[in-house]
């Protein structure tokens, strides 16, 4: 079994720097790992996590083979470790019932969360004596209470507590809790990167260029792309046609309902097989006015994409979206 860090690809700033501090043995206590989702940021805290626990080190990697090593690799679903010390918070990962609440987390990370999951063992050593890790996905959803209660353990952490943090909009985390952790950023994947991780999984070469297109430099949302067979997206790209050729406004209507239904994961994948079509009527109409329109098209559904991952508002986006394609 290879180390985690070591299957960390496209990130040569944000390796070095968990290298370096892994070999010197000084890990800070606390990361921001700043990045789009799909580049590697989860990979890089499990992979730190693992190095952490691992009982026989090969600094400045993890041995890959020991129990800890093994138990520090996320699996299921869910993506949760089996490690006891590597612990996971994130919106909505956990019944209400497990964190001490009445109803589920739909907007963002309880403080009841935090309560259960971090304050809860930050008085206590690590389980099996090396490290404990915390690792949230998603920071910015901390909720103002949440991310006060963390702040105090991040403030004074018990020796061998480390957190990781990681969030593609970390200037929506509280100043405190910036000032309080190190940065380590992560870049987009090159185009040529995803052509090798694509190929990989076996994703025809014909369909590699058009998912790549789309991908905006995350895996994630090359996968994401994949996805033609969702229930509900056939559907929402035919609309999203009528939607640009039609004289009312019914139909433009619609999407921008449809996308309000969606969550912000969801109105992505949509856009994403919106893009997709774009961009294959763009190439069976090359070099003609028509494929031009498309390409055009497909750049409004591109920067809609990106305003969604900003954190924008699923229905004022595709409200804003559909009003630009009809002026095209």
């Amino acid at each position: 079994m290879t180390a985690l860090l070591q299957t960390l690809q496209g990130q040569p700033v944000a390796t070095r720097v968990l290298e370096r501090a892994l070999s010197d043995g000084h890990v800070h206590h606390a990361y921001l790992f700043d990045g789009q989702p799909g580049v590697g940021k989860e990979l890089a805290a499990f992979g730190l996590a693992q190095s952490l626990v691992c009982e026989k080190p090969l600094a400045p990697f993890a041995c890959g083979e020991c129990s800890p090593c093994k138990r520090a690799v996320p699996r299921g679903e869910k993506r949760i470790p089996i490690h006891p010390d590597i612990v996971v918070l994130e919106r909505g990962l956990y019944e209400p019932a497990q964190i001490g609440r009445k109803s589920p987390e739909t907007q963002e990370i309880s403080v009841d969360q935090v309560r259960t999951l971090v304050l809860a063992r930050a008085a206590f050593r690590a389980h099996e004596g090396r490290a404990k890790v915390f690792i949230v996905r998603g920071a910015e959803e901390l909720s103002t209470s949440a991310a006060n209660a963390l702040l105090k353990t991040l403030e004074e952490p018990m020796q061998g507590t480390f957190f990781v943090l990681l969030s593609a909009q970390p200037d929506a985390l509280l100043a405190t809790i910036r000032s309080r952790t190190q940065r380590v950023r992560f870049g987009l994947l090159s185009d040529e990167l995803l052509e090798t991780l694509l190929s990989e999984r076996g994703v025809a070469a014909t369909d590699r260029a058009l998912v790549i297109a789309t991908s905006k430099g995350s895996m994630e949302n090359a996968l994401a792309s994949l996805k033609q067979d969702a229930p509900g997206y056939e559907s929402f790209v035919n609309c999203a046609l009528e939607a640009v050729s039609e004289t009312s406004f019914v139909r433009s209507l619609d999407v921008a309902e449809e996308m309000k239904r969606l969550n912000r994961e969801g109105a992505i994948e949509a856009l994403l097989a919106v893009a997709r079509q774009f961009a294959t009527l763009a190439k069976e109409q090359v070099d003609t006015p028509a494929s031009e329109l498309w390409a055009r098209r497909f750049q409004l559904v591109e920067q809609a994409i990106a305003a969604l991952h900003g954190n924008g508002s699923p229905q004022l986006v595709g409200e804003s979206l559909l009003s630009r394609l009809r002026r095209t």
